[in-house]
């Protein structure tokens, strides 16, 4: 049992220990590793670097996992405030609920596990505790959309589908490790409740070459074209940079709109870049073609009267087999040569 006293003035101390990882658990094959960075700068668990910047300003920020802290990066958190991390043990209900416990008590709780575990297994107790009293708990989730080869226990295809109908919650996909670093601070001064797709370990910087400044609820331009726009969250606005390079040899000019807060989502700023003329409006997300970035984008369109020739770029709807993450992304269309392929033939239809 934990011995825990909660108060203004007060901090846990904790007789919980985590579960011990086997010795060879991070010697893994490429089916939980990383996500590729060939040729790129990385930073090591951004997000865990961040909120340590955070909690070294504001003393009310603490941090809580449900067992898998070295595998959402809050572990750099734990090692530099002990007293102000919670090892909630394999209980996810627990989590966001002693988190909720926590911010009615003036504190500023950043709870994380997988995805999976909190969209599928605590989604009510996310609803009912935290998102119905809007309570400032940051969840914070690892293997969003396809990245892991685990197979549908683990890959939270349909996360996004999930939270975007719950109210008071907003929903962020960063891209990157800037981003993530960025997101952390703004959602930390966020009011409200937040979840946060998480890319875990050596995170590629892929923004900072662009001056890239996150900005809670607003798209970024990030490079304009005339022929395709690409408007794009998380890591696929990586692999649409990386696709319109690829295009721009070919002769076709490709637009990036990266948007990372999914809700609210900045409609202005997408109606706008949208309705410009003649141009072929692709979205491209790490989630489920079902109730995602490509759907809420479309719906807006419609919504404004937009019309524009429009394609996603998504997961399929179905449960998604195992295996190493390359072959998975090629497999289900998120690789960039996939990406250009299939904008050529949207192109030459």
């Amino acid at each position: 049992m934990n011995d825990v006293s909660f108060g203004p003035n007060s901090r846990r101390v904790s007789k919980f220990q985590p579960r011990q990882a086997p010795a060879n658990s991070h010697a893994t094959s490429a089916m939980i590793a990383s996500l590729d960075a060939e040729g790129r700068e990385t930073i090591t668990a951004p997000f865990g670097e961040a909120l340590c910047e955070v909690a070294a300003k504001r003393d009310d920020v603490v941090g809580l996992s449900a067992d898998l802290s070295k595998y959402t990066d809050l572990h750099v958190f734990a090692e530099r405030f002990p007293d102000r991390f919670y090892q909630m043990g394999m209980a996810e209900q627990l989590l966001f609920s002693a988190a909720a416990g926590l911010a009615r008590e003036g504190f500023t709780p950043w709870a994380t596990t997988y995805a999976v575990f909190a969209s599928r297994r605590a989604y009510d107790f996310i609803c009912m505790a935290i998102a119905e009293e809007n309570l400032p708990v940051k969840i914070a989730c690892a293997l969003p959309g396809l990245t892991t080869g685990y197979g549908p226990s683990h890959q939270a295809t349909e996360d996004l589908a999930i939270f975007r109908g719950l109210p008071n919650l907003t929903i962020v996909d960063p891209c990157d490790a800037v981003e993530t670093m960025q997101a952390t601070h703004a959602l930390s001064e966020s009011p409200g409740p937040t979840y946060m797709r998480l890319l875990r370990g050596k995170v590629p910087d892929v923004l900072g070459a662009y001056g890239y400044k996150f900005e809670l609820g607003k798209a970024k331009l990030i490079h304009d074209g005339a022929d395709v726009l690409f408007v794009s969250s998380g890591f696929m606005t990586m692999r649409t940079l990386d696709a319109a390079k690829a295009l721009k040899t070919d002769g076709i000019d490709c637009a990036v709109l990266h948007v990372p807060t999914i809700k609210p989502l900045d409609e202005a700023k997408i109606q706008a870049e949208a309705a410009k003329t003649g141009r072929l409006i692709v979205t491209a997300e790490n989630h489920s073609i079902m109730g995602g970035l490509g759907e809420a984008v479309g719906a807006s369109l419609m919504r404004a009267g937009v019309a524009a020739r429009f394609r996603q770029i998504a997961l399929p709807d179905e449960f998604l087999d195992a295996g190493a993450l390359p072959t998975l992304h090629d497999q289900y269309g998120l690789s960039v040569p996939q990406i250009t392929k299939r904008v050529k033939a949207w192109l030459d239809a």
